[in-house]
């Protein structure tokens, strides 16, 4: 067996980067190793050639469809190339399947068995996603072009069309890029550190429909800033925040620390959960607003709030989770290490009328000092409820032994990584907790990402040694 050598192939899984799985047969002495075909779905039967070899599995390229799986439907992607969408050539129930087979296997390779439920969806696979960063340069006719890198490169593979994305952030990015032509603005070479514009930045409201449009350099100012207002301002009226973020730095980091407000204000207004929220442009807020509905109903159901609770909004961001479910707990303590996050998160309880929730700025990695709040408030934290929504790596070992040490019986935890959530289950199970059933929420269809929420609870064995009952 070669580099370039034709083999056929036939697909019996799929992983979460959009590859197909199969086996070498009557391969000798690779007999039965694993071979990943990108774009391959489970039933698939491929002529494909081997464009790489290592000792222990192959990767190959799709040449010839020989007969198409059950679950294979026609790609109807406008930008083919980016790679983003793991999961476009496959009908949408096998797509949940998959997702739902990825979260138990993520928790037996870390060991746990897990009762993993059904994923819920809104059913929505287009056009859900309410933020965008679009990379900026050259196009093969030498015009300025935005779209998304194709998979392991920064080869740039223009994508305004993206179908994942509103159809209104298309025309915008294509207008700017018009405009920064028209302007001669040039695009920014990573290669050279050379150039000025670097990334079209886009959110949407889904409720109030308003549009925030970031626009990343790699110096303070630009030409022609007021035509670009001018234009911009005539062509989208629901253009309500135009920033410019500088960063100069020699960096894949997109955004820099310096914001500047060109028109508008900074910030847009979505409503979520019933509740009118700001947004600015640095803080976090869930791309998919009908599923996260459908994740932060599911928190309430893993919380069990009875009215009477101390609730810990850990990793809070501008304050969702916490000011969703404040209406079902006696107080709620947010934790977030982005200070525009926290002033944002006060700010939308203020504005939605809710008193029983405050909001500090530190890293809910570290929560001892969140932690010496809740004792003064409440002394006994065992009846306190802590809700985690760390980022994809997951919590850390120190924040879990807090928990833990704080007397903190009943932890949910939301996570956007299935392979960290069940990581970070084994730590919770060294203190004596359980996780309950694993319930996946797809708020990345199309995509190889699934969000998953899981209720942690002191073991009844732990509760019974803490709390012995006399003879």
């Amino acid at each position: 067996m070669r580099k370039n050598d034709t083999i056929r192939l036939t697909v019996t899984d799929v992983n979460n980067l959009g590859c197909g799985v199969g086996h070498l047969q009557n391969a000798g002495a690779r007999n039965g190793q694993t071979v990943f075909l990108p774009g391959g779905v489970t039933g698939d039967e491929w002529e494909a050639q081997v464009i790489k070899l290592t000792r222990d599995y192959l990767v190959a390229r799709p040449v010839r469809l020989l007969e198409p799986s059950t679950h294979r439907i026609p790609d109807d992607c406008p930008a083919r190339g980016c790679g983003g969408c793991a999961y476009r050539c496959m009908s949408y129930a096998y797509e949940l399947e998959l997702k739902r087979g990825y979260v138990r296997s993520a928790f037996r390779k870390a060991g746990l068995e897990a009762d993993v439920e059904a994923v819920r969806s809104t059913g929505r696979t287009a056009g859900y996603r309410n933020k965008a960063q679009y990379p900026v340069g050259l196009g093969r006719d030498g015009t300025l072009c935005a779209g998304f890198y194709a998979g392991y490169s920064h080869r740039l593979v223009p994508a305004g069309d993206c179908l994942l994305q509103p159809p209104l952030f298309g025309e915008v990015v294509r207008e700017v890029c018009e405009l920064a032509g028209r302007l001669h603005i040039e695009p920014y070479r990573e290669e050279t550190g050379r150039g000025l514009l670097r990334h079209i930045y886009l959110r949407q409201g889904e409720k109030s429909g308003e549009l925030m449009l970031c626009l990343v350099l790699s110096a303070d100012c630009m030409p022609g800033e007021a035509t670009l207002v001018r234009e911009l301002t005539a062509r989208f009226p629901q253009l309500c925040c135009l920033m410019l973020n500088i960063n100069p730095a020699r960096t894949n980091v997109v955004l820099g620390r310096r914001w500047r407000l060109l028109y508008g204000r900074d910030w847009i207004e979505d409503t979520l959960c019933g509740l009118r929220l700001h947004i600015p442009p640095q803080a976090f807020y869930q791309v998919n607003h009908g599923a996260c509905e459908l994740l932060y109903d599911l928190v309430g159901e893993r919380a069990g709030l009875t009215g009477n609770e101390l609730l810990l909004d850990l990793y809070c961001g501008i304050g969702s989770i916490g000011l969703s479910l404040a209406g079902r707990a006696g107080e709620v303590l947010g934790l977030e290490i982005v200070e525009e996050a926290v002033r944002c998160a006060a700010e939308n309880a203020a504005r939605n009328g809710i008193s029983n929730a405050a909001f500090f700025c530190g890293d809910a990695s570290d929560p001892r000092d969140l932690l010496r709040r809740a004792r003064e408030l409440r002394g006994d934290l065992s009846g306190a409820v802590a809700v985690l929504d760390p980022p994809r790596k997951g919590t850390t070992p120190e924040l879990i032994a807090a928990v833990a040490e704080a007397g903190i019986r009943r932890v949910v935890y939301v996570s956007c990584n299935p392979d960290t959530l069940a990581r970070d289950c084994v730590r919770f199970a060294s203190h004596g907790y359980i996780h309950g059933p694993v319930t996946p929420v797809d708020l990345f269809p199309r995509t190889g990402h699934v969000e998953c929420v899981t209720l942690l609870e002191v073991s009844p064995e732990k509760k019974t040694l803490e709390n012995p009952v006399s003879p």
